[in-house]
């Protein structure tokens, strides 16, 4: 689109109309930099690698492996790195409280942690003094 275009959309940004204000056409180009920044970026410069596609895959982007296409922008795989790293958080939450419960299910209910720990002191201090009594002798 044409710098007109983008300047019957929205009023330009009052920061982008101060480092212009020498140049005639500076209010129609800072408004363009301000409310059309699609316009300027370099379409799809990324060839993404396997581990990429799956990410992309994973996180719903594309269906298949079939539909990414050879080359895709850098904001693109981003933005699904970080909808993947959400994901493997909640992933990670979930199978925590899954195990808390897994170890809570499998104790013994009659022996308390305390008592489990006094009785493993006991036996390695009769094991100490057995072995003192030897170094004794």
């Amino acid at each position: 689109s044409s710098p007109a275009a983008c300047t019957r959309y929205a009023a330009p940004h009052p920061r982008a109309l101060a480092s212009t204000r020498g140049s005639p056409l500076g209010r129609v180009r800072s408004g363009c930099l301000q409310l059309c920044p699609k316009m300027y970026k370099v379409p799809g410069n990324y060839k993404p690698s396997n581990f990429d596609k799956k990410i992309l895959m994973w996180t719903g982007r594309f269906k298949t492996e079939e539909e990414i296409p050879s080359r895709i922008p850098p904001e693109m795989l981003d933005i699904a790195r970080n909808k993947a790293r959400v994901k493997a958080c909640y992933l990670m939450i979930g199978l925590t409280i899954i195990a808390c419960f897994a170890v809570i299910a499998s104790a013994e209910h009659h022996e308390s942690l305390t008592s489990w720990n006094l009785a493993k002191k006991a036996k390695w201090r009769e094991e100490a003094a057995i072995s003192a009594e030897f170094k004794t002798k």
